[in-house]
């Protein structure tokens, strides 16, 4: 094989390389630098509100059981047969005040009054005739000192002339004697005197214990009349005619329509939140002077009837019950309604009756504005917040307590700051916003800080 045979596949090879090494150079010297494309970020749009201290009511809400303000358990006071029984008095009629509702035989008692007056006429007549007496005394006492007196003066002439031996000594005896029987009649009268105020004390006393036992009989007879106190709904009622009753025996029940109360069981927290807004700025000295100065006519009360949609009554907070509830640890607030009979318009309108489950409904305004800001807004103690360039800021606050819809911010939270309000599926820290302000939902949330309702 010649040379030039041989060095062809080299030079095939070469020139390959070559070749390669040339288009490599080429493709250097014109390559061209990639592009850098910047993707656009588009805002999220978000609704927001301006906090602000607000106006606020505060609220305390709880449920109860009604009852009368005023009931009577008619009680039989004396014994006796039921003579006379109103022809309605059975359970739920409505009598009025002053109606006469039930009668005992009176005639035993009558006759215990005849007895007494009888016995006081005499006392009275013996008391006269004791004073009677007195003055005739006090009358023959004066004539009988005068003729002792009489007497004294002759016995001392006497003496004087028995002396000088004008007289005999019989003489002078007879007149001693006589003296003396004037001196014991005189003595026996003041003694009869004396002894007159012991027996006009005891025939004053007789009359007194005589006196006594007429106002007790004359109580037993009013006792056999049971005449209605006040305007009333009648219970159950336990007492027919002619039936016999003995003392201490229940004859019926009957509630007072003049008011209602019910005893709300509210929670402590509530309560607390509640009575903050009626205490007393300065502390008080003793805890009767608290309770002068708790002003619980500052309180609104509004009772519901649960069940029954727009049924309520207007009250007033006049008490809270001592000690709280053994069960629930709850607060005993009693809301008492007035005359809960007015206005009735059965069935849509029914009266605030015994044993009636309701919601009761305490407020009072706040002593100052506070922060609140929708419920739905607060993330598990963060509020998302829209900074000055338009950015979500998460922030954890204090949520001071919820009510109804609203959660009142306690710290974390400044006036003037932009709340988030939209529902966020994701919210990351900076994120740019497009925020709205939402002014109707301000104007919802002041409204319902006020405690308007619509």
């Amino acid at each position: 094989m010649s040379t030039a045979s041989r060095l062809r596949p080299v030079l095939v090879v070469v020139g390959g390389l070559l070749a390669g090494a040339v288009l490599l150079a080429l493709l250097v010297i014109y390559r061209q630098s990639p592009e850098r494309s910047e993707a656009s970020v588009t805002p999220t749009r978000v609704t927001f509100i301006e906090a602000r201290p607000l106006a606020f009511r505060l609220e305390a809400r709880g449920h109860g059981v009604a009852r009368p303000a005023e009931t009577w358990q008619a009680v039989a006071n004396v014994s006796g047969r039921v003579v006379e029984r109103h022809p309605d008095l059975e359970s739920g009629t409505l009598l009025a005040e002053g109606t006469l509702l039930l009668a005992l035989d009176p005639s035993r008692y009558e006759l215990a009054i005849a007895e007494v007056e009888a016995e006081l006429a005499s006392l009275t007549a013996e008391l006269g005739q004791l004073e009677t007496e007195a003055d005739n005394a006090r009358r023959l006492l004066a004539l009988e000192r005068e003729r002792l007196s009489l007497a004294e003066r002759e016995l001392a002439r006497i003496e004087r002339l028995a002396e000088s031996g004008s007289v005999s000594t019989s003489q002078r005896d007879e007149q001693r004697r006589s003296t003396l029987a004037q001196r014991q009649s005189a003595t026996t009268l003041e003694n009869t005197l004396a002894l007159l105020p012991s027996r006009r004390d005891v025939l004053a006393a007789q009359r007194e214990r005589a006196a006594a036992r007429l106002a007790q009989a004359r109580r037993d007879l009013e006792d056999t009349r049971f005449v209605a106190p006040y305007d009333l709904r009648l219970g159950e009622v336990a007492v027919e005619r002619h039936q016999f009753v003995t003392t201490g025996q229940r004859l019926f029940e009957a509630d007072s329509l003049a008011a209602a109360e019910v005893e709300a069981h509210i929670p402590l927290a509530m309560m607390r939140r509640l009575l903050a807004g009626v205490v007393p700025d300065e502390p008080p000295r003793s805890a009767l002077e608290l309770s002068e100065r708790l002003e619980l006519a500052d309180i609104e009360a509004e009772v519901a009837l649960v069940g029954a949609e727009g049924v309520g009554w207007t009250g007033r907070l006049v008490r809270v019950a001592s000690g709280l509830d053994p069960a629930t640890r709850s607060v005993r607030a009693v809301v008492r309604v007035a005359d809960p009979y007015q206005d009735v318009l059965p069935p849509d309108r029914p009266p605030l009756q015994r044993d009636m489950y309701t919601r009761v409904r305490l407020s009072t305004p706040s002593r100052e504005p506070l922060l609140a800001v929708p419920a739905s807004a607060v993330h598990q103690g963060e509020l998302y917040l829209v900074d000055d360039e338009d950015r979500l800021v998460r922030r954890d606050v204090q949520v001071s307590f919820e009510q109804d819809d609203l959660a009142v911010i306690a710290a974390g939270l400044a006036s003037g700051e932009r709340v988030l309000v939209t529902d966020l599926a994701s919210a990351i820290q900076g994120m740019a916003l497009a925020p709205q302000r939402d002014e109707s939902l301000e104007r919802w949330l002041a409204e319902q800080a006020a405690g308007e309702r619509p």
